[in-house]
């Protein structure tokens, strides 16, 4: 049991790293301005729910993350 929730430990940390560097920055910065591209209302809304889907599975990821720490840390798990 507890190499299985080890294992699945180091694939939920990979996948979750992979996840957060998926994720694009909220600010353009200085690049955005200068360049002036134009957004329209469907490349607004697409992006966003890109994003707003990255974010969930974000935080499923790091949920799991915390739950299957937890579990590997108690007593109970042999």
């Amino acid at each position: 049991m507890k190499t299985a929730l080890t294992i699945a430990l180091i694939v939920d940390c990979i996948l979750l790293m992979i996840v957060i560097l998926m994720q694009e920055g909220k600010e353009n910065g200085l690049t955005g301005t200068l360049t002036g591209s134009a957004d329209t209302y469907w490349s607004k809304n697409k992006g966003r729910s890109k994003d707003a889907m990255i974010k969930k599975i974000t935080v499923f990821l790091a949920v799991l993350f915390f739950l299957l720490s937890i579990a590997l840390s108690s007593k109970w798990i042999g």
